[in-house]
């Protein structure tokens, strides 16, 4: 890209950014009209007033015409290559909803457009790419939400400030876990030849080329490969870390170790369906001698508690939070009798979420009119995936690992640390 073109074009989109009114219209371009963005991004920003989507695209044809479809029809561009969407001049602001091995390199794109965006999670698809994104956003001083919706629901924040204020007392353990029932997997499907309305070749983009395989595509099947995804240790573990880190005052642990396998079904995901991994950080500002952070995931079963949550142990009282809400049961004293419903909470002890779970796209658009930084952004979201990757590369090594979070590497362990940046395919580079 043309140093000279960013540079004018980014100064534009500033200034026109800074003159939009309150009541202004929002031109939306969507990036990624696979399920969630066809599906719930495009009707629910529609939902607000003065939005309007003017741009969609996608690398598959029928996923692009649908969503062009619903969008608005006709009078909506539709392109398959992101970057033509980008030099659409009606386009204010993207909605990137990409698989997460396309998020960086194309809000780097969109940053140098002078587009800000709303950035679907994880941030990215190896740690390595996580200062690129946060490096652009400050660059090009673009407005960049990244899609960790939790920050944007009031009962999270009230717990957060539970936490740190103290209330449950010296926490020492807070355990986190992703728990669904996929049994009996989607099997080993032999490779084969796309369909005709994809463009595999762009879909792969900077992973390693792989031959197309359904269990790879469909199904949210995106999640268990290496190409694009990362398991649900880092597509679902994004959201509660992103919690954990802001509640416990912290950014990245000190060591890390995970084990698993494909214990529940057999499949041919690159990633396992059962695992689990515990992490260990310094003191903070909540846990002054520091805390372990067990993570727990599974595919073949989602009994025994809440499918997906988290609960922090203090030594006055522990709280189970999801987004249903949270409880919280108190310690009782040594020597105590524990009382056999000690699992039971009153009304008084457990607050249950408003209905807020989609608030969180209301606030980038607040955010956008205001030129406001958003809360959950590159950094934070950077901090949550990467102990998502952590967690996968000590899986990958079968060993512990020691994380030097300020220069951003595995300590004294190159095989762990070439997991770190993923390299990426010709000709697609990552520049800032």
């Amino acid at each position: 890209m043309n140093p000279t073109t960013t540079r004018r074009q980014f100064l534009a989109a500033s200034v026109a950014a800074a003159a939009r009114g309150a009541n202004d219209t929002i031109n939306l371009g969507l990036i990624g009209c696979g399920a969630r963005g066809r599906g719930l991004l495009i009707p629910r920003f529609s939902a607000f007033p003065g939005v309007r989507f003017v741009a969609v695209c996608d690398v598959n044809s029928k996923y692009l015409a649908e969503g062009r479809k619903r969008a608005g029809g006709d009078r909506v561009a539709a392109y398959s290559d992101y970057r033509k969407l980008l030099e659409n001049k009606d386009v204010d602001a993207v909605i990137i909803a990409t698989n997460q091995h396309w998020h960086v390199l194309t809000m780097i794109a969109a940053c140098q457009a002078g587009k800000d965006m709303y950035l679907e999670k994880p941030l990215c698809n190896s740690i390595g790419e996580g200062p690129f994104a946060i490096e652009a956003a400050r660059k090009y001083g673009r407005i960049v939400q990244v899609g960790t919706q939790q920050r944007s629901q009031e009962h999270y924040r009230q717990a957060v400030e539970m936490i740190q204020a103290g209330k449950l007392g010296d926490i020492s353990e807070v355990r986190v876990w992703d728990y669904e029932n996929y049994y009996p997997g989607p099997g080993s499907p032999a490779d084969c030849t796309p369909p005709p309305e994809l463009d595999w070749d762009f879909y792969v983009g900077p992973s390693p080329f792989r031959p197309y395989n359904t269990n790879m595509y469909y199904n949210y099947g995106y999640d268990w490969f290496r190409t694009a995804g990362a398991g649900h240790q880092v597509a679902w573990g994004v959201h509660h870390f992103d919690i954990v880190l802001w509640a416990m005052g912290v950014d990245y642990p000190e060591t890390v170790y995970a084990t698993g396998g494909n214990f529940a079904y057999q499949t041919n995901h690159d990633y396992p369906n059962t695992f689990t991994a515990v992490a260990h950080f310094g003191p903070g500002p909540v846990a002054k001698h520091g805390f372990v952070l067990h993570y727990s995931m599974r595919t073949g079963c989602r009994r025994e508690t809440r499918s997906h949550g988290k609960s922090f142990m203090g030594t006055n009282a522990s709280m189970l939070l999801d987004r249903a809400g949270y409880s919280i049961v108190a310690e009782p004293a040594r020597g105590a009798k524990i009382p056999p419903n000690d699992f039971l909470v009153t009304a008084e002890q457990s607050i249950q979420a408003k209905d807020d779970h989609l608030y969180h796209f209301e606030v980038f658009l607040n955010n956008l009119r205001n030129r406001k930084a958003p809360v959950a952004n590159p950094e934070t979201c950077h901090h949550a995936t990467t102990l998502g990757h952590l967690m996968n590369i000590s899986w990958e090594t079968g060993r512990s690992i020691r994380w030097d979070a300020a220069h951003q590497r595995v300590i004294d362990d190159p095989a762990a640390q070439a997991f770190v940046m993923r390299p990426y395919r010709a000709p697609w580079k990552l520049e800032v």
